[in-house]
């Protein structure tokens, strides 16, 4: 124990890239070649350290709320209930029997509430609070995050017929510079239940042999959705303006609505199997060497 706490302290000190080639080694098998990245997930490296300045506002998961209604219309956003300035027992009287509780600055602060009754204020407001005080740059140093304002909030919990929460589909949309693209869909199901499965399509709903993380995949594929086509062009439309993205939607009622979007999966030290896929889809999209942000 006493071995990683200095392990860990050490390496809150250590420049960025020293931390992301750390990172990618331990997780991805390799070091990365940071000055001519060649794979995805190198790639997705240069970006954390790169950014876009767009990232920003379009990664702040309220903000981009603007963007989605200016770009594929409001009816895709997931109705939200409360943005409090402060998380009180005055807001949590005001929500509904159920709901979901995030926070606006990074990965994973999620909590879904399907009996409010089961769930006290002093419960979430402590969740709310370790959120709040969560730098979320510091975890994964994707700089983009660094200047995003945390905040709460809350949105319309959409339940499928079972009980569950919809399946995530996370669009990973390339835009090539010859104006060619290529879209893959990876289907997250049972995202909060003990086996997590993650499986990948093309845009033709052909599944591929691709494997991500600590994710297991299904034994068989499943049925395309009806709104395949659908699901496709909203991804085309919010991710027109950059080389690569991953638009986060879900399926749900036959409506499609919006997740996220997501410039950096994985913070670029994402484990993808096999190996080859790294190479293949780091051939898809450009670095785009111009976007420099202070280190």
């Amino acid at each position: 124990m006493f071995a990683k706490t200095l392990i860990d302290g050490a390496k809150a000190w250590l420049p960025d890239p020293v931390f992301l080639s750390i990172s990618h080694r331990h997780k991805v098998g390799r070091f990365p070649n940071m000055r001519n990245p060649r794979t995805f997930n190198e790639k997705i490296l240069h970006r954390c350290l790169y950014p876009d300045p767009r990232y920003m506002d379009l990664t702040d998961k309220l903000k981009v709320r603007e963007y989605v209604a200016e770009r594929i219309g409001s009816r895709h956003l997931i109705p939200l209930i409360a943005d409090p300035g402060a998380f009180t027992q005055e807001v949590y009287d005001g929500l509904p029997p159920a709901f979901v509780m995030k926070a606006n600055h990074g990965s994973g602060f999620v909590r879904v509430v399907k009996d409010k009754s089961r769930v006290s204020f002093e419960e979430l407001s402590a969740l709310s609070k370790e959120w709040l005080s969560t730098r979320f740059y510091e975890v994964a140093r994707e700089r983009h995050y660094r200047m995003i304002e945390p905040r709460i909030f809350f949105e319309t919990l959409l339940l499928a017929d079972d009980g569950d929460v919809p399946a995530d589909l996370k669009v990973h949309f390339f835009n090539q510079p010859s104006g060619e693209q290529a879209a893959f869909i990876t289907v997250i199901s049972g995202r909060f239940s003990d086996h997590p499965r993650a499986d990948t399509y093309d845009a033709a709903w052909q599944m591929q042999d691709i494997r991500f993380g600590h994710y297991q995949r299904s034994d068989t594929p499943a049925p395309p959705p009806e709104s395949l086509d659908s699901l496709i062009e909203i991804a085309r439309v919010l991710a027109g303006d950059f080389e690569y993205v991953r638009v986060d939607l879900y399926d749900f009622n036959g409506s499609i609505y919006f997740g996220e979007l997501t410039f950096t999966p994985g913070a670029g030290v994402f484990p993808i199997r096999p190996d080859h896929v790294d190479y293949e889809w780091g051939r898809l999209f450009k670095v785009n060497p111009r976007h420099r942000l202070s280190k």
